[in-house]
């Protein structure tokens, strides 16, 4: 725990008054999951996306994405080698420990399609051979709805293999002015030191693994994911992948909390950010202007907790 908690003390030197989401990221990458942004531009996304990487040391990767991006570009492709008379692999940018993924909507939906193994099963295959992904891999795809004419929205199931969906936001004043003052000649990431590796990013998975759920907060669990699935404003509920995101990521906060045991307040602190982007809602709650948080946060007010002791 007490690695996690430096990490994101040292990405807090290039991303200003963000505190919680850093929480959040750093129990996605604890839960072994992938993070979705959405957020306008210029509010930091790939600053803190490489703050992480260089706190842990992982090998980080940036894809701009644009509609001239390939599938070949993230998955790799192979090549004949006149000099040995054989095919050889050559990677894409999608093997390696983080990948940024700038902007994800803006490119085909071949491209986007390639992510998907990649997020699914931290490996791709060409050619019928899989490759497997660096341990421990992550995603962090950023998207911004800004100037959107062409771009394409990411299908349902692509949207489901993301563990969470973030929005960063403006800054308040103070933190702006703060950051101003921080930048002057100054690259922010420059700041952040090495304070942990990819073994122990490994180990600390293994100790969320670990950590207790009772029967009673699997019983709970499920049970706020039927809700999903029944309510009137809702078109498509929480998948059954959802369900172990939230226990994973439940785990991840407990561990952070310094807990070796998961309780309703750890699912309820990461229910809605995990579920939100999941769901479709229904014609009738759009015309009423009721969106996936709203139907979340009612969800969790209206089923009751169990008494975990």
């Amino acid at each position: 725990m007490k690695q996690a908690v430096r990490i994101i003390k040292e990405v807090k030197k290039a991303v200003i008054g963000k505190d919680d989401i850093l929480v959040k990221v750093m129990e996605v990458i604890l839960a072994g999951g992938n993070i979705l942004i959405e957020d306008i531009p210029g509010v930091g996304k790939t600053t803190m996306a490489l703050a992480f990487s260089k706190a842990m040391q992982l090998e980080c990767r940036r894809v701009q994405f644009t509609p001239d991006v390939m599938p070949s570009d993230i998955t790799g492709f192979t090549i004949y080698n006149k000099a040995t008379g054989k095919f050889e692999y050559k990677k894409g940018a999608g093997l390696c420990n983080l990948l940024l993924a700038d902007e994800i909507n803006r490119t085909s939906s071949k491209t986007q399609s390639a992510l998907l193994e990649l997020m699914e099963e931290h490996a791709v295959t060409v050619d019928g051979v899989t490759h497997e992904c660096p341990t421990p891999h992550i995603v962090i795809a950023t998207q911004n709805h800004v100037g959107t004419a062409g771009a394409l929205p990411l299908p349902e199931s692509q949207m489901d293999r993301f563990t969470v969906r973030l929005t960063m936001g403006y800054p308040s004043l103070e933190n702006e002015v703060t950051m101003l003052k921080d930048r002057q000649g100054v690259n922010p990431i420059s700041r952040v030191e090495a304070v942990a590796s990819a073994f122990d990013i490994i180990e600390m998975r293994r100790s969320v693994d670990s950590v207790y759920r009772s029967d009673e907060i699997f019983d709970y669990i499920a049970r706020l994911m039927k809700a999903t699935r029944s309510n009137q404003m809702v078109s498509l509920g929480v998948s059954p992948r959802g369900a172990l995101a939230v226990s994973n990521m439940a785990a991840a906060s407990a561990f952070l909390h310094k807990r070796d045991y998961v309780i309703p307040e750890d699912v309820k602190r990461v229910f809605i950010d995990v579920c939100a982007h999941r769901m479709i809602m229904s014609p009738q709650a759009k015309i009423a202007g009721v969106g996936a948080e709203q139907v979340l946060r009612d969800i969790l007010s209206q089923e009751k907790e169990p008494a975990v002791v």
